[in-house]
């Protein structure tokens, strides 16, 4: 990849309509799979009549506007109008609580949101006197609203605030990430390069648009080679093939428990086009195989956050492996270290960490927040809180988050083997494992486990008996516990607090 040119996302927008002007761009199906299509010429029209909208509410550069939508083309057409306004959006999970939506508002101060009709009510309550427009998300007119189209244009510099991004937050409160103009380019350069994006390709897009990695990874990355996008209402396990061969999609960007969804609901199909396909978190060698044979490519695994703009990690084209996170994103600084800042040995355990310039490669802090902006670097280096090893080859391993190494008897015990270990078993479709505090060992791992779906239900004397085989005495469960499903975030992030809650709360758990 060559070295990046800081240059705003509205001027890659601009220059990308100019040179793509009659491709296609965008392409929608609602919830009844009924589908419409724009070219970049006629969702530029779009984006100009959004800003028009957007400054009827006046919003100036500067100034933020709330997205409580979900995936819509409205979604996008208010992105880029803020964007090319130099005002800056502030996406909310759109089934979000009254209270959290609150929250994102009371903090961010917008001039106008954005809600779907059939929220409105909720919206209404969270919002105060804030002015909002109500959207038909499942329309599929190509006119997305009534207003005059934007003659001129300001120009945003490089370091103008184009987003603030409140994480998932499975445990605590929600920092917000500002993502500047030069981030969402720097986002859409290192991940086309990664993912050897060309025009000719088409991005699937079936994870919300509120959340970093469809905006990074998929939006940016396609608007900067000019490819295009088939953008999903909502993610279908039993029709996420049908939908890629349906839209002739090339690529596609997926989280692992996404992937176990389709193995378990799905089924192969003819005609997919996929030659490539992001996935993050761990899948067992097993999954990978099957998602390898139905795909008709090889998935890669990633590594980013909604600080770190692109995966600064991403698994090699030609011998991924599923067990790593791959190598060093090209363009991108990437490290593991001990707590003195020195660097660990290949094989050694330490945090990852993420160099860069601040607003241009990396984020440009949290809103509102300079001292955990502060304290999230040292020397330089963004702290992940994640942990990892590198082999010798320069691949990378996830070891859990710092919060995922429990203490027992004085002894490391990483979550993420004995998780690894649990999903292993034929009759677990997946597993997850938080500590518990013990009076005798300080804490202990205890299990939550989903059965793999048409198999045979193990017993837990048959689990106790697996983890025995294969685990030392500290990482063994003390207590497995059967569930339906994980509690998860909008982006499938395991709400681990909530397990630990439960184990908590009952002490004979079988």
């Amino acid at each position: 990849m060559s070295e990046f040119s800081p240059v705003s996302f509205s001027k890659v927008w601009e220059t990308t309509v100019k040179d793509f002007a009659d491709d296609v761009f965008l392409i929608f199906e609602n919830l009844e799979s009924h589908s419409v299509e724009w070219t970049y010429t006629d969702f530029d029209k779009e984006v100009s009549k959004m800003a028009g909208l957007l400054l009827q509410h006046g919003v100036e550069s500067g100034d933020s506007v709330h997205l409580a939508l979900a995936n819509c083309p409205v979604f996008i057409a208010v992105w880029l109008a803020a964007i090319r306004l130099g005002a800056w959006i502030v996406p909310s999970d759109p089934m979000g609580s009254s209270e959290d939506l609150s929250s994102h508002i009371g903090r961010t101060n917008p001039k106008v949101g954005f809600c779907a009709t059939t929220r409105s009510e909720v919206y209404e309550q969270a919002c105060g006197n804030l002015p909002f427009v109500e959207v038909d998300e499942m329309s599929i007119d190509k006119e997305l609203c009534d207003s005059y189209e934007v003659g001129s244009w300001p120009v945003p510099n490089l370091h103008d605030r184009a987003a603030v991004m409140f994480t998932s937050g499975t445990t605590g409160l929600p920092k917000g990430v500002e993502i500047t103009q030069a981030n969402y380019a720097f986002a859409g350069q290192a991940m086309s390069a990664a993912a050897s994006l060309t025009n000719t390709d088409r991005h699937f897009v079936v994870l919300p648009l509120f959340h970093a990695n469809a905006q990074y990874y998929s939006f940016a990355s396609a608007i900067y080679v000019g490819a295009s996008v088939a953008l999903m209402a909502t993610f279908s396990a039993s029709r996420f093939l049908q939908q890629a061969a349906k839209y002739e999609v090339t690529a596609a960007s997926l989280f692992a428990a996404p992937i176990r969804m389709i193995l378990t609901r799905g089924g192969p199909v003819e005609g997919l086009k996929l030659r490539h396909c992001w996935f993050a978190q761990n899948i067992t060698q097993g999954q990978y195989d099957t998602a390898t044979e139905w795909f008709g490519c090889k998935p890669r695994q990633l590594y980013g956050m909604t600080e770190t703009i692109p995966a600064v990690l991403t698994d090699e084209k030609e011998n991924p492996d599923p067990s790593s996170m791959g190598l060093v994103t090209s363009g991108c600084s990437v490290d593991i270290q001990r707590p003195d800042g020195t660097s660990v040995d290949p094989g050694e355990v330490g945090e990852i960490v993420v160099g860069g310039e601040r607003g241009v490669t990396i984020f440009s802090g949290y809103l509102d927040d300079t001292v955990t902006t502060k304290e999230s670097f040292r020397d330089g280096w963004f702290l992940t809180g994640d942990r990892a090893k590198r082999s010798i080859e320069g691949k990378f391993f996830f070891d859990g988050r710092r919060s995922d190494v429990l203490k027992v008897s004085g002894e490391n015990v990483s979550i993420v083997e004995v998780e690894s270990v649990l999903s292993e078993h034929s009759g677990i479709l997946e597993a997850a494992v938080v500590g518990k505090p013990d009076d005798i060992r300080d804490e202990v791992p205890i299990a939550f486990v989903v059965p793999a779906p048409g198999k045979d239900l193990p017993s837990l004397e048959e689990l106790y008996e697996w983890c025995e085989k294969r685990l030392t005495k500290a990482k063994r469960p003390q207590q497995i516990t059967f569930l339906s499903e994980l509690p998860r975030t909008s982006v499938g992030k395991i709400r681990k607090y909530l397990l630990l809650e439960e184990g908590e709360a009952d002490d004979n758990i079988d």
